[in-house]
């Protein structure tokens, strides 16, 4: 589905939603409890990527890096599996591409099997597991959109929020990436240690070649931002499952503003062969601070 219009704005309909979120975070805490017992213990130590916002914070780029740091495979739940995908996911499906050793599916299933592998000692990467006390965490870090910040404040369905900021004193570090514009009152906690990213959009078209955008991803509005003489654009729900109709649709509006058509690589995955040769995609780049590794590279060798 699209994010809600209202998850960054405190609107009449958000304080309407307040009440259910407090209903929903009481389940949620009575389910987590639930879930801790005979919580699963990795022999190769388990270096988790996740958020605290319901998605759209810019986390697989962070994955991809630390991963490729430590050089590493990924766990990872693998949403919206399709065919177009391979049936693990776009998410999963694009770091595959990239060279990466991704395990789709249940994430302690993945875990068992790679303890197995008696050769390998190094670390393994879980995209997103924040929230999942089924298994035990080396080191947790938690990513954050300058631009997002923590969106109106309130919990799932007010607001973007999977649990209160007062999770975030769970992380063992933070990394914010930053933006023009930072949301009002995005105050982290004291004592956790903050490191930053830059992202960079880069499109593969020249800056004067016309461009129509179309992303259904979690906040399409910073992808169509950072793209230069886009004379459309066209948003769809997260993850979304683009059939041949709609891409036909969306080939003559390009075609009749002069347009190129150009996407998130995300999307890209999920489009049909044919159209993957027609339809560029812009690279998100992501460049985080050398402090971070620095700090990264001494968290994991005292973990040994």
């Amino acid at each position: 589905m699209k994010t809600p219009w209202w998850f960054l704005h405190k609107t009449p309909l958000a304080f309407l939603l307040v009440p259910v979120s407090w209903i929903y975070y009481f389940f949620a805490k009575i389910v987590f409890l639930f879930r801790k017992i005979g919580v699963y213990k990795s022999r190769r130590k388990i270096i988790c990527v996740g958020n605290i916002l319901a998605g759209g914070v810019g986390k697989t780029p962070i994955v991809r890096a630390i991963a490729e740091f430590l050089d590493a495979p990924i766990v990872m739940r693998g949403y919206k599996k399709s065919a177009k995908t391979g049936n693990v996911g776009d998410e999963a499906a694009m770091l595959a591409r990239a060279g990466f050793q991704v395990h789709v599916g249940d994430r302690k299933s993945n875990l068992v099997l790679l303890n197995r592998q008696q050769n390998e000692t190094g670390p393994i990467v879980m995209d997103d597991g924040f929230q999942n006390p089924r298994i035990k965490k080396d080191i947790s870090v938690l990513v954050f959109d300058q631009h997002l910040g923590y969106g109106n404040g309130f919990l799932l369905p007010a607001g973007p929020l999977r649990e209160p900021r007062r999770a975030i004193r769970r992380a063992d570090a933070v990394i914010v990436i930053r933006r023009a514009r930072t949301r009002r009152k995005f105050k982290l906690p004291d004592g956790i240690p903050v490191f930053y990213a830059t992202a960079k959009t880069i499109s593969p078209y020249d800056e004067n070649e016309k461009l129509y955008a179309f992303a259904g991803i979690g906040y399409p509005k910073k992808f169509f931002g950072a793209l230069k003489n886009l004379v459309g654009k066209r948003a769809f729900a997260d993850h979304y499952q683009y059939t041949d109709d709609d891409l036909n649709k969306l080939v003559n509006i390009a075609q009749r503003r002069g347009a190129k058509l150009i996407t998130t690589e995300k999307d890209w995955m999920r489009l049909p062969p044919k159209m993957q040769n027609k339809i560029k995609y812009a690279r998100l780049d992501i460049t985080i601070d050398d402090n971070f590794w620095e700090w990264l590279g001494e968290k994991v060798k005292c973990l040994h």
